[in-house]
């Protein structure tokens, strides 16, 4: 699956290079917030909060900040309770496209969302719509910097995972959803912690698409993104290394 793979390599650099700090701390402190209203405030005993945490901080969210976003959540903070919910839909040239969101409010959301992709040529559908193209998996990610390949492979199939991915950038470990705390716990114990991790939407068919399409496509997931209850954005488009790079550099 060298598409996920590089998309989700562009995903990654996208965030480290953020400029809408504010956004993005906003959204980081929301499912801190949840996570730890849903599971208690102590990330050791709460595999969701932990996660979100160390997010938060690979991001360079304060201290302070993640701390409030918990004291939200286990104190009551001003009242808010979000709903998780998920989008399906079809961006330009058929690609699938799955939205998870946090809100407090579904209609806005929906009707937000809804509008988002009709802007951008795309159409919301039904739930479950595209859901049958991805797969739910645990996913953990660490610089090409931490470990030669051949290391990190042995280590991660050790730890369980199914499927290891390197390239110059990154390693990417693939594993079954409910092996991931475990997976994730053993190789925190060998590497530390990864640059980021959780469960993932990945696709178990990809679409291909040419330049304009790919182009479309990025500027309908930037708009979603920048969405403020939309929390991830998953697509199953493919292009080739030299289209991206070349959509990238544009972008």
């Amino acid at each position: 699956m060298a598409g996920h793979s590089k998309w989700a390599n562009i995903q990654h650099r996208k965030g480290a290079q953020d400029k809408k700090r504010a956004k993005l701390f906003s959204k980081l402190g929301r499912e801190i917030t949840v996570a730890a209203k849903l599971g208690g405030g102590d990330p050791d005993m709460n595999p969701r909060l932990r996660l979100a945490i160390a997010t938060a901080r690979g991001q360079s969210m304060p201290k302070d900040g993640i701390e409030r976003a918990i004291q939200k959540g286990v104190g009551g903070g001003e009242g808010e309770n979000y709903d998780e919910i998920r989008y399906e839909g079809y961006g330009p040239g058929g690609v699938a496209i799955i939205v998870e969101a946090l809100t407090d409010n579904k209609n806005r959301t929906a009707s937000e969302v809804r509008s988002l992709f009709s802007k951008n040529g795309g159409n919301l559908g039904e739930t479950g719509s595209v859901g049958f193209m991805f797969d739910r998996v645990g996913e953990v990610v660490y610089p090409a910097a931490k470990a030669e390949a051949d290391k990190m492979f042995e280590a991660a199939l050790e730890a369980g995972a199914s499927d290891v991915e390197s390239d110059e950038e990154f390693h990417t470990i693939t594993c079954e959803a409910d092996e991931f705390a475990a997976v994730q716990k053993a190789l925190e114990e060998t590497f530390g912690e990864g640059d980021r991790g959780g469960l993932v939407w990945r696709p178990n068919v990809e679409a291909q698409v040419n330049e304009d399409q790919a182009s479309s496509i990025l500027k309908l997931i930037d708009a979603l993104e920048d969405c403020d209850d939309v929390q991830t954005v998953t697509s199953n488009f493919d292009v080739s290394d030299e289209v991206m790079e070349k959509l990238m550099a544009a972008g």
